[in-house]
């Protein structure tokens, strides 16, 4: 098992895993939600193997991860998320690695970039479509009932099942969101360990709440939040990796995005998969990224 290692931001300290500490080139990987860092572990031990020094943060609120001040707002906007992914660059001193994030991993990779030109050499991003922020945005029907949780955590029952009932309620994100026996028990068990923070249910309930206007943001991130909204475009090679079989988010969602990116751009549909291609293909998702970023450093 691996071991975390921390490193200090200017809110957080923020608890990573790493393989391969002298590797050539260098590679992000964001977890999503529910998920943890060691959801990257395949993938993350290929990307070694390929002379990558390979990182893999906890975001806020979950796993080791700390807020360093009490009074700091459990923020879970995702502005913050981008934010805090920068800072971690910067703390660990990393020149453009390749960022790779899924689900709310994505949005922060995506974010970071939106937020500083040139932060990554490559993205990618699994799961989710960029663009799709906006409170305000076109929703299918369909995709409106796949959000069934986001509504159900803007009423005071949703609250209390995230506070109360985590595992219970992230089971069922599990369950549903990819073609069933896709994971053992010891799989939900490892990443729900990461749902034990203390400030977890603050930052969850406040990031849904907030991405659909019911609650304001952390004025900290003002600035950020005009940076992104509306979407910025891209100016850095991306590609988009979505389970074809994900009953999350239709995979329609991330399609037709190619005006948000000014540089190369490919989305590739992952046949049989769900909402967790790193954990459900491991091997494709590596192959598809060592075949696109290369030698990114």
């Amino acid at each position: 098992m691996e071991k975390y290692a921390f490193i200090g931001t200017q809110r957080l300290e923020v608890g990573y895993l790493e393989w391969n500490p002298g590797g050539s080139h260098t590679a992000v990987l964001v977890h999503g939600w529910p998920d943890s860092p060691e959801g990257w572990r395949p993938v993350a031990e290929r990307l070694a193997q390929a002379d990558y020094r390979v990182l893999c943060p906890a975001l806020r609120g979950f796993g080791p991860t700390r807020f360093r001040d009490a009074d700091t707002p459990r923020s879970g906007q995702l502005a913050a998320l981008g934010r805090d992914l920068l800072e971690f660059i910067d703390a660990l001193d990393l020149h453009q690695p390749a960022l790779v994030g899924h689900d709310w991993g994505a949005r922060a990779v995506a974010n970071a970039c939106g937020l500083r030109e040139r932060a990554a050499s490559h993205l990618v991003m699994l799961s989710v479509g960029y663009g799709t922020n906006d409170p305000q945005q076109a929703l299918s029907y369909p995709q409106a009932r796949n959000y069934w949780y986001h509504w159900f955590m803007a009423t005071s029952r949703g609250q209390h099942a995230v506070e109360r009932d985590r595992r219970g309620f992230t089971r069922q994100m599990w369950d549903t969101w990819s073609p069933a026996g896709w994971y053992t028990p010891a799989d939900y068990d490892e990443a729900a360990a990461a749902f034990d923070n203390p400030d977890w249910a603050s930052v969850v309930l406040h990031s849904y709440r907030h991405r659909w206007g019911f609650e304001p943001g952390d004025p900290a991130y003002e600035v950020d939040e005009k940076r992104l909204n509306p979407a910025p475009v891209l100016a850095v090679p991306v590609l988009v990796l979505h389970g074809a079989a994900d009953a999350c988010n239709h995979p329609d969602s991330s399609a037709n995005k190619e005006r948000f990116f000014s540089d190369a751009y490919r989305r590739v549909l992952l046949d049989g998969v769900g909402h967790f291609p790193q954990r459900e293909a491991p091997d494709e998702v590596a192959s598809a990224i060592l075949g696109f970023c290369g030698g990114a450093s």
